[in-house]
């Protein structure tokens, strides 16, 4: 029966080249911005190689410090975290590291910019890079302050002109660094991971930062388990409400929740309370979904409206198959596996021009280093998307298809 109805439906299709068209357009065009959108959301909060333990490991990216007369929002200083993080029930390893921030060198009068990034050793233990030369730097590198240095490989290129790195020495941001260690370049859009340039934070050439509760630090918790998050999260949260806050007279209380990546995404969106320590993924999700159902409606209405011309256009082929006794489930399967079928064939079309524009994204150095695809699950969600979209826009239409009175369908009418 499912075959008849399949070579039925491909018929009909053809038949009807210009509502195929219409319908095939729109389906692929929705399918294409959400299995982009999709695509890049997977790319940078999904796992991956490099953070392989992200599902029990929690960040910190964000800080608000507030009080009656101002509020003050940026990264947490190295002092909070320092005092504060450490040492945490439930928490295997902590990294505490400073945003990257653009430095400049200069080689036979040619000046090159890279993304710097100072860390601790724990940084190279909770995440996975791949070495393509030496190694990492140490517990004893950071806390003797040595000017070593970790690259990616394009700043080998850069500096070294691909040849081998290790035991070079690179200028950056006015010191001189030994590179012992060169790894894969990591996507701009992995935003822990992610730099051109790792140094230990010790050989700053200031102090200064180890006395600011506010400014240009995070940290990454990597939890025993994923049990164990909440009660980290808890326990910071906590510790937080003893802080000695630095200006007592503008502000009274931070706030530097432990939360997942895409947790602490959420704090960006307009209508995150950042004061509440508590998650605001539910706010996120709600705009995205909302977002999501108005950029999918519109199409939906659309082609609802194409699928009921296209049954009055059918009209009297539908009366006579009811007079001859076709019931009426049989017509309405077969009209819904018509629908599944053109969307799923949209979905095909959607699937190859995302791929063609997340690769021409790739290329275009919008995103340093990030090389998009549509992977298993990505693939997987687009699919049931597509069925999901050509059930919903096929059910109405069917189900006035099956209210077809014989006699008016064979006038092209419509029953009442």
């Amino acid at each position: 029966m499912l075959s008849h109805y399949l070579v039925l439906a491909v018929k009909v299709l053809l038949r009807r080249k210009f509502f195929t068209f219409i319908s095939l357009f729109g389906i692929s065009f929705t399918l294409l911005v959400l299995t982009v959108v999709t695509s890049l959301f997977d790319h940078a909060f999904g796992p991956g190689s490099i953070e392989p333990r992200q599902g029990r490991t929690l960040y910190i990216e964000r800080a608000v410090m507030y009080g009656p007369r101002a509020t003050w929002s940026s990264s947490a200083g190295f002092k909070l975290l320092d005092q504060y993080a450490r040492n945490l029930p439930g928490v295997e390893r902590l990294s505490i590291y400073e945003g990257e921030r653009t430095v400049h060198s200069y080689i036979h009068g040619r000046k090159i910019s890279s993304a710097l990034k100072r860390t601790d050793a724990e940084f190279w233990r909770i995440l996975e890079f791949n070495f393509l030369e030496g190694r990492a730097y140490s517990t004893e590198d950071v806390a003797d302050a040595r000017l070593v240095a970790v690259i990616n490989a394009t700043t080998r290129q850069r500096f070294f002109d691909g040849h081998p790195a290790v035991g070079q020495t690179l200028e950056a941001d006015g010191q001189r660094f030994r590179v012992i260690g060169v790894v894969e370049d990591v996507s701009e859009l992995r935003t822990d991971p992610y730099a051109e340039i790792w140094v230990p934070y010790t050989t700053s050439k200031t102090d200064a930062y180890k006395a600011e509760m506010m400014g240009g630090w995070h940290a990454m918790a990597l939890a025993k388990d994923r049990a164990a998050m909440p009660a980290i999260h808890e326990e910071f949260n906590s510790q937080l409400l003893r802080v000695e806050i630095p200006d007592p007279k503008h502000y009274e209380a931070i706030v530097a929740p432990f939360e997942t990546k895409f947790e602490s995404f959420a704090r960006f969106v307009p209508t995150a309370d950042r004061k509440d320590p508590e998650s605001q993924v539910w706010k996120l999700v709600g705009l995205l979904a909302g977002l999501g159902l108005l950029f999918v409606l519109i199409p939906t209405v659309n082609l609802v409206n194409i699928n009921i011309s296209r049954i009055m256009e059918r009209a009297s082929e539908i009366g006579v198959r009811k007079a001859f006794g076709a019931p009426a489930r049989t017509l309405v399967g077969q009209f819904l596996v018509e629908n599944v079928l053109l969307t799923l064939v949209g979905g095909v079309i959607g699937f190859v021009l995302s791929i063609l524009v997340l690769r021409a994204l790739g290329r275009s150095g919008l995103f340093s280093y990030a090389q998009f695809s549509i992977n298993p699950r990505v693939f997987a969600y687009g699919m049931a998307l597509a069925v999901l979209f050509g059930l919903i826009s096929g059910v109405y239409p069917a189900w006035r298809m099956s209210r077809l009175k014989p006699v008016d369908a064979l006038k092209g009418g419509v029953s009442r």
